[in-house]
């Protein structure tokens, strides 16, 4: 714990969690670079061994390239959001992650390793729309083979059926592809948000619980949080839990009427926590 001023205390992510965040975070750019490079490189390699003159139908290959390409702008942007959740893992290191300002203000930062499954969730998504995407017009692929299928009148049947299908199959694609652009637009906010510091002014609307040792705020107006405690010193763990004991005593315990169990339980979970370790 750091003392910035007066009434002022800051609690930093401890140092094994954050070698451990940095380790894992590390590692997950590597392979999405990785992943990256490979689709990228397949994708051009692809590219060149077909002609691109236009034609009524979709070829295999441009649905293969969209693939590859896809896969390889989702990793991009994996790696953004990773940099991203890394860049606030040291801020909560070196800054602080829990900052408790006089009796009125709570300043936290979810730095949970749950962060990256979050990530991993939004591509895992994003990939499996512009399958559906694909999925829908590759009835469109199908006009390609029975335009050339010997028997005249079997090609103008099996042609006539591919195109209902591409027209039904447009639609799937158009529905997967608007996910994808709100998808898209969301990952800017979630950008912007991960780990990033949530200022809260404590009054008698805030809402604050302690539960499996993870501290939850909820305030009108602003998003809820959810911090691990578990990411704090042993030492920090104790001094925070026992400054919100003091504040919520003198708030009238209006933030929540049980929080002073809760907050017994979770320092006896933080000694038993400690006994383990030891």
């Amino acid at each position: 714990m750091a003392q910035l001023a007066v009434n002022t205390s800051s609690f930093h992510l401890k140092r094994s969690a954050y070698w451990r965040a940095m380790v894992l975070g590390v590692l997950i750019l590597s392979s999405l670079f990785l992943c990256c490079i490979l689709a990228l490189g397949t994708s051009l390699w692809l590219w060149r061994t077909y002609a691109h003159n236009f034609t009524p139908y979709l070829k295999w290959q441009d649905a293969l390239v969209a693939l590859l390409s896809f896969i390889a702008f989702l990793s991009l942007g994996g790696k953004i959001l990773v940099a991203r959740f890394l860049y606030a893992v040291h801020c909560g290191y070196t800054r602080g992650m829990v900052t408790l300002t006089g009796s009125n203000a709570l300043t936290v930062c979810d730095l949970s390793p749950l962060n990256l499954a979050s990530v991993f969730w939004m591509m895992h998504s994003s990939f499996w729309c512009f399958v559906a995407a694909l999925l829908g017009l590759s009835p469109a692929i199908l006009i390609g083979w029975t335009v050339h299928l010997a028997h005249p009148v079997w090609s103008v049947v099996a042609t006539g059926v591919a195109i209902l299908l591409s027209i039904a199959g447009l639609v799937v694609s158009v529905v997967a592809l608007v996910f994808i652009l709100v998808g898209c637009f969301g990952a800017v906010s979630f950008t912007r948000k991960l780990g990033a510091p949530q200022l809260y002014q404590l009054s008698h609307q805030t809402v604050l619980r302690i539960d499996d040792f993870v501290l939850t705020i909820i305030h009108p107006g602003a998003p809820e949080t959810m911090v691990d405690l578990s990411l704090l010193a042993k030492d920090d763990q104790h001094k925070l839990l026992a400054l919100l004991h003091d504040h919520w005593i003198n708030a009238e315990q209006v933030w929540n009427p049980t929080l002073g169990e809760e907050i017994a339980a979770a320092l006896r979970e933080a000694e038993e926590r400690s006994l383990v370790l030891v």
